[in-house]
């Protein structure tokens, strides 16, 4: 997938700056060399430790508290759009038709106008909060992120969606590229995920903050199998990598497809009786 290059050299000098993630020891034509770090990446199973999940809550309110080079303004929208007319360019007809690409246009539009930006606060977020991009120091506890290709501002509910919907995936199964949904969070775990993260800060949040968050988070969840969906899908016509990335694709547009009547019972819709835009992909029986 592509991504811009000089922005994550940007993003990685910044964060070290601001004492985040490895230290930058030096650049040269081709690379940089970065701090070595006495860490152990996390586990799919760490993801579930309340004790570490409540680390991460906390490292992510940090994160998003960072000010960081750029605009201050939501870029998914933007950078969703970029990504389904790069797919629609690479698609063949039949992947087009069955991924229901000539309707995702319109669901992009019904997204960005029905989640409560207006409403809500933006920051700056690593945007692939999967346990590979977390490490973990066993003596101190201390949590670093990683990896910021995809880092950027948007809605935080953005990035805590993408990390819940994360804990679904185990990368070093024998099927890397299948997601189990009956590991999706609880309620009463993402409740406690977001009640560490706004508890961070220092003051004891409310019922009603929490679960107004977890309201939001949970619907920023079908942005973001939009997002992983697509990128699953350019990733299947031009990575070689030994991954299935277009079932993996099809396995974000269906969760996309299911979730959209329940999180959004009264929005527009231009989905079929089934859920799902006709001659697209359709759910597992």
């Amino acid at each position: 997938m592509r991504f811009s290059r000089e922005d994550e050299i940007q993003t990685f000098e910044s964060m070290s700056k601001h004492g985040q993630g490895p230290r930058l020891l030096g650049r040269f034509a081709t690379g940089r060399v970065e701090e070595f770090i006495h860490a152990r990446t996390l586990s799919a199973s760490d993801l579930r430790d309340p004790e570490i999940s409540a680390l991460i809550a906390t490292k992510m309110m940090e994160f998003h508290n960072l000010d960081m080079p750029g605009e201050k303004k939501t870029q998914l929208w933007q950078r969703l759009r970029k990504w389904l007319n790069h797919a629609k360019s690479l698609c063949s007809p039949k992947d087009t038709k069955n991924f229901g690409l000539e309707v995702l246009d319109a669901e992009i539009n019904m997204l960005e106008e029905l989640l409560p930006e207006g409403c809500e606060r933006i920051g700056f977020c690593h945007n692939d909060l999967q346990y590979g991009n977390i490490m973990i120091d066993e003596e101190t506890r201390l949590i670093t992120l990683i990896d910021y290709e995809y880092a950027s501002y948007n809605p935080v509910a953005y990035d805590l969606a993408n990390h819940f919907c994360e804990m679904v995936a185990d990368y070093h199964s024998d099927k890397p590229h299948v997601l189990d949904y009956r590991q999706y969070p609880s309620l009463e775990e993402r409740q406690r995920f977001i009640h560490a993260y706004l508890s961070s800060e220092g003051k004891k949040p409310t019922k009603t903050e929490v679960g107004q968050l977890v309201n939001v988070a949970e619907r920023y969840t079908l942005a973001n199998h939009l997002f992983w969906g697509l990128w699953g899908l350019i990733s299947s016509y031009v990575n070689t990598i030994d991954f299935d990335y277009k079932e993996y694709a099809r396995q974000r547009f269906q969760q996309y497809w299911l979730k959209k009547p329940i999180l959004f019972l009264n929005s527009p819709s231009i989905i079929s009786q089934d859920g799902v835009p006709n001659g697209s992909v359709a759910p597992l029986a």
